[in-house]
């Protein structure tokens, strides 16, 4: 059986034979090796059949010692296809450099427009911009990704809350919103001021309204503190009750800490390797040394080619992979002991408002449970316990 991938790599050609002795000359030809296919009568004295190009010489060899006339009527295979192709080289070359040429221009930037933006603001994005390499003319594959654009933005222009980035074929379009001037205050209505936990109070500053307790006072949730309500009997008014009241609070917090803690921290060192992939197929183009570290973290970037509007299955891909090194903590009781109150008060510090503020701390329990240090901590807390509450008709 021909194997016909084969022939058109390396080329074959249709031969007419004319006049007598046709089957002899086919004969020969199979004796001294030469493949023959194809074979058709046409009439007593023609014929036609294939034989690779390499045989040609050969052929001749045989047609000589025979009375038949051969011309070559056909000829296929790659060998031809380039010849041909060589002949209109001006033609492919066109070819080649047009399309090389609507490539780049499909990735290149060629237009940024900014919506949503005050003239100040917009000229504030514009310059940042174009720090960070994203102008007219530059090429797509080589700027940040949108989420990457949008943070930065967000960091380095005051002016604004939110912006939106997003790609339309060489387009750039961001969407912007500013930070709106804060609407001046409206009139408050008239409250008390309520316990939003229990408490001892600890001092308290009434801006207006009717203080209804005293320092040294336990108080419980809910219960009025201030007094929306003011004047003598008959005489009263309402009013929006405001001011804080200080009151003695108390938290409970549970922390267990590994005495030996594994983890990595990156050194500073990096190493990219970019790569052009079609589908999972990738292309090393430039970083093929092997990183040296013996721990690393990997980040992936990757980002489509495009030709005219449409995204290629072509994409650029970017891989950076930095040293981390590893890094053992090792606590001796007392140190782990230490840190567990540290975390704790951290994540007191945490919850509690600004002006809330600790004034005690008391280890409530204290133990080693396989290889962790657990330690429960009691704390009180002088915070401000005063939360508005609307008057009602009734009160």
């Amino acid at each position: 059986m021909k194997n016909e991938w084969v022939d058109t790599l390396a080329g074959s050609v249709r031969v007419k034979a004319r006049g007598k002795g046709i089957e002899r000359l086919i004969n020969a030809c199979v004796r001294q090796g030469i493949a023959v296919w194809n074979v058709k009568k046409h009439s007593a004295d023609t014929a036609t059949f294939f034989i690779k190009l390499s045989d040609v010489k050969r052929l001749r060899h045989v047609a000589r010692q025979s009375e038949c006339k051969l011309s070559f009527v056909g000829r296929t295979g790659l060998p031809f296809f380039w010849r041909q192709a060589w002949r209109n080289s001006g033609f492919w070359l066109g070819l080649l450099l047009f399309i090389a040429i609507v490539f780049l221009l499909s990735n290149i930037v060629w237009k940024i427009e900014i919506k949503g933006a005050a003239p100040e603001t917009e000229h504030q994005i514009a310059r940042e911009l174009k720090r960070m390499g994203v102008e007219r003319g530059a090429f797509q594959f080589l700027l940040d990704d949108p989420e990457t654009l949008q943070k930065k933005l967000t960091e380095r222009v005051p002016d604004i809350t939110w912006v939106g980035v997003e790609w339309k074929g060489t387009s750039l379009h961001f969407r912007v919103v500013e930070k709106e001037i804060p609407e001046p205050k409206k009139p408050i209505p008239p409250r008390h001021l309520v316990a939003k936990k229990e408490a001892v109070i600890a001092d308290l500053f009434v801006e207006e309204g009717q203080p209804l307790v005293s320092v040294n006072d336990y108080v419980q949730k809910g219960q009025l503190l201030v007094s929306g309500i003011i004047g003598a009997e008959g005489r009263t008014k309402f009013v929006p009750a405001s001011g804080k009241v200080f009151g003695e609070t108390w938290y409970k917090s549970t922390v267990v800490l590994p005495l030996e803690t594994t983890f990595h921290v990156l050194t500073g060192k990096f190493t990219e390797r970019h790569y052009v992939g079609i589908g999972r197929l990738l292309i090393p183009v430039w970083g093929w040394k092997k990183p040296v570290f013996a721990h690393t973290i990997v980040e992936t970037e990757k980002r489509p080619f495009r030709f005219w509007k449409w995204d290629l299955p072509l994409y650029y891909e970017r891989i950076t992979i930095r040293e981390a090194e590893e890094v053992k903590r090792r606590y001796t009781w007392e140190e782990a002991f230490a840190e567990a109150k540290e975390i704790a008060r951290r994540e007191l510090r945490a919850k509690l408002p600004e002006e809330a503020a600790i004034r005690s701390e008391k280890v409530l329990h204290q133990a080693k449970e396989n290889g962790k240090v657990r330690v429960e901590l009691h704390y009180e807390v002088i915070e401000n316990i005063a939360v508005p509450q609307p008057i009602v008709q009734g009160d």
